[in-house]
């Protein structure tokens, strides 16, 4: 494996070797945006063998076996052996070649393990043997695997209802690593389902001490939450959206519409989109008035395959990007705040490559000079953080903006190996910068300040802009 991720794997001039192993490679990682399990960091989660820490939860993997004619019993199955599912992803790694699962599977099994053999059905046993040992010992549990990969701050992804109970046990005992929670509200906006609504508004005032009869009491009970997940650590809030809604409506509509929801009666789609613009912008307002930093992670079209979902639920690989036309309505949400002076530092993460340029564009409509890079471009995300997708994003962010105050990469994993997707982003990045160098697209002589760019994409931007 040598010849494949080696070194200079991804690095295809002299001046990208040197931007990346004399700039980006020493500096730690920030991600600022990930689905680690708290309780697995709270608890040092120690993993039993090379398939648990690899398949549990990992849909990429799984939607590959899939479509590699894998049985469902080995990828989610009960009835099944870690070994026997392990066997099988790594039946289909070869047949994953110009996927990003093959780079980085095997960044991660360099990387982590040093591990330099391709992993397939001849190398499989003994991969896993080998892996599995090291995964027993304490640099391989939770914690050490965020030390080994110079990890300084995480991210986690938070439900209002969440008691932040790890995040509070890692702050006590003093853990090096930042692992701070991270504001998720969809489900306080999900009025889809009248029931499961009602459900939640139940939970959610029991852990505020609010009871929720009225539209302004699950403002009041949100609010209290939001104090508590500040006083925490929490600077950023994230919302997993199909679109950005900004319609028109009075306080009065948003009342009686709750009011409807909330006796269980089912809502009309401008009902819906008129109670999740509300609460959208009412989110926005309190993330400006405590400094935070906004996550809009749009366009997924969520779980298409209904029978599979009933058997297996959300989050199981079933999901795909979506065909939305966000742009007028995404100008009047952030224009509303903009106008009152509200708008809070934002990060857009577009899911289908189209919306590339339109957002990156649109970031440019609602800089304000009160900080670099106030509204950013979000890196390439799910289904584009591969090669492609983030050369694409960072060159339509490079045309249209300033690539030189990105805040750059994040993992979006659940997966403790995850962390060599940050090196990946960063290969990248300096092989973008070193071939324009070398083609004359950029000068020679500003090889210091480029160093300084990359080193600033890679940590600093984000270390400044989140105030870490």
């Amino acid at each position: 494996m040598e010849k494949f991720i080696h070194k200079n794997f991804l690095l295809q001039t002299d001046t990208a070797r040197e931007l990346y192993h004399e700039h980006a490679k020493k500096q730690p990682i920030i991600d600022y945006h990930c689905h680690l399990d708290p309780a697995h960091i709270a608890a040092d989660r120690q993993f039993n063998n090379l398939g648990q820490i690899w398949l549990e939860g990992d849909h990429y993997k799984w939607r590959a076996m899939r479509t590699n004619g894998i049985d469902e019993r080995y990828i989610t199955g009960k009835d099944t052996s870690d070994w026997e599912k392990f066997e099988k992803w790594a039946e289909t790694v070869p047949y994953t070649m110009r996927n990003p699962l093959y780079h980085w599977t095997h960044l991660e099994l360099k990387t982590a393990f040093d591990v330099k053999e391709l992993l397939n059905p001849k190398t499989a046993k003994k991969i896993y043997d080998v892996c599995t040992e090291k995964l027993r010992t304490s640099e391989f549990s939770a914690r050490g695997l965020m030390k080994k990969y110079n990890v300084k701050v995480v991210c986690t992804t938070d439900d209002p209802v969440d008691s932040l109970e790890h995040h509070i046990a890692l702050k006590n005992e003093g853990f090096e690593i930042k692992v701070l929670p991270t504001w998720r509200p969809d489900k306080a906006m999900a009025v889809e389902n009248p029931t499961e609504y009602r459900a939640y508004l139940g939970k959610l005032s029991e852990v505020s001490g609010i009871t929720i009869l009225k539209f302004n009491d699950l403002i009041e009970a949100l609010r209290n939450r939001h104090d508590f997940f500040a006083s925490v650590g929490c600077k950023l809030s994230d919302h997993g959206m199909e679109e950005f809604y900004a319609e028109p409506h009075t306080h009065s509509e948003i009342e009686n519409i709750f009011d409807k929801v909330y006796r269980g009666n089912e809502l009309s789609k401008g009902e819906i989109v008129k109670f999740k613009s509300a609460m959208l912008h009412e989110g926005a307002i309190m993330d400006w008035e405590k400094g935070w930093t906004q996550q809009f992670h749009y366009g997924a079209i969520r779980n298409n395959n209904t029978r599979l979902f009933n058997q297996l639920g959300a989050d199981t690989g079933f999901d795909s990007i979506g065909d939305f036309t966000v742009a007028k309505t995404m100008s009047r949400f952030f224009d509303r705040l903009d106008k009152d002076n509200k708008l809070a530092k934002t990060i857009i993460y577009n899911l289908n490559p189209k919306d590339n340029d339109m957002v990156a564009t649109m970031i440019g409509n609602f800089q304000d000079g009160s900080v670099a890079g106030k509204i950013q471009f979000g890196s390439g995300w799910w289904f584009l953080d591969q090669k492609t997708g983030m050369e694409a994003q960072m060159n339509s962010l490079s045309n249209l903006g300033l690539l030189s105050r990105f805040v750059g990469m994040l993992t979006d994993s659940r997966s403790f190996l995850s962390y060599p997707r940050h090196e990946y982003f960063r290969r990248i990045l300096c092989n973008l910068l070193g071939n324009d160098i070398e083609n004359g697209l950029l000068p020679a002589s500003e090889i210091e300040f480029i160093g300084e760019m990359v080193e600033n994409i890679s940590y600093n931007n984000s270390k400044y802009f989140f105030n870490f």
